[in-house]
């Protein structure tokens, strides 16, 4: 196999992934603790190209692996936002929401005057002071409204397929053991909140780190790490800006689907490799999911064959993204991703 070399574009502080950098990348969105070594192997590569390909991504700002907890185990009180914001508030609204702990993914939309984020929310207190206090109180804010998201068909410990690099023998040496991700609620103690805070700023902290911040020894952090993914607690994800993937347009589909047929409508929705989040959500419009495409001509191919395809889909509103603020965890500033203040790197 030949790879290629990365290619900084220092003129507007781009960076170019190449198809090395892409097999890193795909192999950590299927595993983000996956040994270095064992990635290298995989490739063929040595493992010292793959930390150096790793640190480059990573120290640049381009590409975090966050360990993240799976709201719904850990009874997080999760709901999509659709902010009406006067043209020129959206920004410093946005900002403001990336900036709170208990709020992901913020994006301008429709124009940049529409910001989508989801919240979770540790108690049904705090949610609705969010809901009911905070956001109307907010000036320029012209109109909300809140959608419980009810199950997640991708996302997540879901594995998103665009990115298709690896053959089908490194995927499937590469997948972490199922979790049990339909299983009941998991409290978690101190020291794993602890273990938590840690991975979500990098998935990859080495046992040593966790067991400072939890006060543990090594090998019971490592068991309790094990424990929280076969649980379906904790997984890991790899934030990085689609741009950099080659993906250069992307929107926001919500579909109003008949409620006998939304589990099969959601799950087919889960499985088209342009979604890499899916889920069911309160609403005349019940089906929510993020498309991204190469570019317009592809995302038309995509609603008109694929969304056409789904003939339980009543109706369909497409809204384009203009801009990522904040993804699962870190803050974006261009295509780089950055630790909201108050976080160390």
């Amino acid at each position: 196999m030949s790879w290629g070399s990365v290619m900084m574009e220092t003129m507007n502080e781009e960076v170019e992934l190449d198809e090395l950098d892409r097999a890193i990348v795909q192999a950590l969105m299927i595993d983000g603790r996956a040994a270095f070594s064992r990635i290298a192997e995989l490739l063929e590569v040595s493992d010292q190209t793959v930390i150096r390909r790793y640190r480059r991504l990573r120290g640049g700002g381009w590409l975090r692996v966050v360990g993240l907890p799976l709201g719904h185990r850990l009874g997080l009180f999760e709901s999509w936002l659709r902010i009406q914001c006067v043209p020129d508030a959206a920004i410093a609204v946005a900002d403001a929401l990336a900036r709170r702990p208990d709020i992901s993914w913020v994006t301008l939309n429709s124009g940049g005057t529409e910001i989508h984020c989801i919240t979770k929310a540790r108690t049904a207190q705090d949610r609705d002071t969010l809901l009911l206090e905070k956001l109307p109180g907010t000036r320029r804010v012209t109109a909300i409204s809140a959608h419980t998201i009810l199950r997640m068909y991708m996302g997540g410990p879901g594995r998103w397929g665009g990115l298709d690099v690896l053959t089908g023998p490194q995927v499937t040496a590469l997948e972490h053991p199922l979790t049990d991700a339909g299983g009941g609620r998991v409290r978690l103690d101190e020291a794993e909140l602890a273990m938590l805070a840690v991975l979500a700023r990098d998935g990859r902290a080495g046992y040593p780190e966790l067991a400072r911040a939890a006060g543990l020894s090594e090998s019971t952090v490592r068991r309790r790490l094990d424990q929280l993914r076969e649980s379906g607690a904790l997984y890991f994800d790899v934030e990085i800006d689609p741009l950099l993937l080659g993906f250069q347009t992307q929107a926001v589909l919500l579909a109003t689907v008949a409620p006998a047929d939304l589990a099969a409508a959601g799950a087919a929705l889960g499985r088209h490799p342009e979604v890499p989040f899916a889920a069911a959500i309160t609403g005349s419009a019940n089906l929510l999911a993020v498309v991204t495409c190469r570019d317009t001509d592809a995302l038309y191919e995509y609603l008109t064959e694929h969304i056409g395809a789904l003939k339980a889909v009543q109706h369909v509103e497409l809204v384009p993204l203009i801009r990522t603020v904040k993804r699962a965890g870190m803050l974006m500033e261009g295509s780089r991703l950055v630790d909201p203040p108050g976080q160390a790197s």
